[in-house]
């Protein structure tokens, strides 16, 4: 438990996404007053806030909106402790075809959030950024003085919202904490990501998995340790002005992951080679292991829950609501 958080009145960006309800759930169970930003939507649909305990949902207030909307951020950050956000379009396939809207949320929403949360004296903002801004390893594992390489509109986009976000504290002396988490995994994660594909398929009708390339080499770290870094992030001193990477240090090629997967869900299913799923030459990233010195030194956080663990969490979530997975489907 992280007692601190008792009382702190703490926005969350990107709420009912996957590492954003895991975020929402810890804060509450960690004693904060939650309010969770959720994307608008004519159907008023929580996504994955629907996974929550219900003595959990409870406690949290749902606001919906866009962080595009800078005076939506400017009334949501007045009064506030802490603001984490991870609200972002994600997605890299889509941000091939879809560039301006990566443009749009991940770059000027920061900025909105900055600017909100400047304004309003708001007393901690952790922005979250991805392993993705490193590019193909260049030496591993890999630390925060790594040079950053945009291999696709995505890592661009939130390479330019983490500059943003530096220079706010450079420039205004904002409380701003850049967090850094590596391939985060686990329940609720959706089939954009490829251990909820790999799992759907293994666990379908399908005679075979269909993949990418089997070759990249990935440090997945589990949503609640992700999470609880988020959480540290948002109240220690010394994270402001930081970047900090969390991971467990450990990396897995794709391949190596679809052996476990199988050896968990009991199948011994064919993997073919699918075209459509590769990305482009030079936009693939090979490499990416954690050092996660850092975020041991300043937050004295490290990794709880081992990839097969959290493997066997994930494979159990998804067989408990196959039904909404549509593995026949490549969700980009």
């Amino acid at each position: 438990m992280i007692q601190n958080y008792k009382g702190k009145n703490v926005l969350v960006t990107g709420a009912a996404g996957f590492i954003g309800s895991h975020v929402v759930e810890e804060l509450v169970l960690n004693g904060a007053n939650v309010t969770a930003l959720v994307h608008y939507n004519s159907n008023s649909n929580i996504a994955n806030l629907n996974f929550l305990e219900k003595a959990v949902l409870e406690k949290i207030k749902i606001v919906f909106g866009d962080v595009t909307d800078a005076f939506q951020m400017d009334s949501l950050t007045q009064g506030l402790d802490i603001v984490l956000h991870l609200a972002a379009l994600i997605g890299i396939p889509y941000s091939y075809v879809a560039p301006a809207a990566y443009v749009t949320t991940n770059i000027n929403g920061t900025l909105n959030m900055l600017e909100a949360c400047k304004k309003n004296k708001v007393g901690k903002l952790v922005v979250t950024s991805t392993s993705e801004t490193y590019g193909t390893a260049i030496y591993a594992p890999i630390d925060e003085k790594h040079p950053l390489q945009g291999q696709s509109p995505y890592s661009a986009t939130k390479i330019g919202a983490d500059k943003i976000a530096e220079s706010y504290y450079l420039s205004f002396g904002l409380p701003v904490c850049i967090f850094r988490p590596f391939n985060t995994f686990g329940p609720r994660q959706s089939m954009r990501a490829v251990i909820p594909t790999i799992i759907s398929q293994a666990l379908g009708s399908h005679k075979e998995i269909k993949l990418g390339s089997l070759s990249p080499v990935r440090d997945m770290v589990y949503a609640k340790d992700t999470a609880r870094g988020f959480l540290l992030a948002g109240l220690s001193p010394n994270s402001s002005g930081e970047v900090i990477s969390v991971g467990t240090g450990v990396g897995y090629t794709v391949g190596e992951i679809v052996n476990i997967i199988q050896e968990i869900a009991g199948t011994n299913k064919a993997v073919i080679e699918d075209t459509t799923r590769i990305r482009p030459k030079n936009s693939e990233v090979f490499k990416l292991i954690c050092d996660n010195r850092k975020a041991k030194e300043l937050l004295d956080w490290q990794p709880t829950i081992s990839m097969q663990q959290g493997l066997i969490h994930a494979v159990d979530f998804i067989k408990n609501n196959l039904s909404k997975f549509e593995s026949n489907t490549y969700t980009i």
